[in-house]
């Protein structure tokens, strides 16, 4: 049976790059597209993580978004890669709340056989947001155990 475990941190965002798609830049509702990268720090360590948003802004300070972000690095010391797909909202008081979960089958190397969820709650113009990730490893998955050595 797998053993759920939770891991925390803060990630940090750089390079964001976010063009309206339509209908305009001064219309509401419009969407848009933003291409993010992220450096995750705690029990999740990934650099320059691949993230594309869409966005709908209701209002110019309110609205939703989804996207996927692709993960290189490490899960409380296990190696490899894994996807997850966002979905999230933001309001007038400038938070923005996202939930995320691991894309079915995308774990690698250490991480095949990863599965888990988690999210964070930012404030507009936070340099780091905290967040929570809950998630399970197949015994075993990716792993090479040592046995016999003392």
């Amino acid at each position: 049976m797998p053993d759920t475990r939770t891991t925390t941190g803060h990630f940090t965002f750089a390079d964001w790059q976010e063009r309206v798609i339509g209908p305009g830049e001064d219309a509401n509702p419009r969407l848009a597209h933003a291409s993010v990268r992220n450096t995750f720090t705690g029990g999740i360590e990934a650099a320059g993580t691949t993230c594309e948003y869409a966005i709908v802004y209701v209002t110019e300070k309110t609205g939703s978004f989804s996207g996927m972000e692709l993960l290189t690095g490490r899960v409380d010391g296990r190696e490899g890669s894994f996807a997850v797909e966002e979905r999230g909202w933001f309001g007038e008081d400038g938070t923005v709340h996202c939930t995320f979960e691991v894309v079915p089958g995308s774990g690698s190397g250490e991480l095949t056989g990863l599965t888990g969820k988690g999210g964070f709650t930012a404030r507009h113009g936070e340099k780091a947001v905290a967040y929570r990730f809950a998630y399970e490893v197949e015994q075993g998955a990716g792993r090479t155990e040592l046995r016999g050595s003392a």
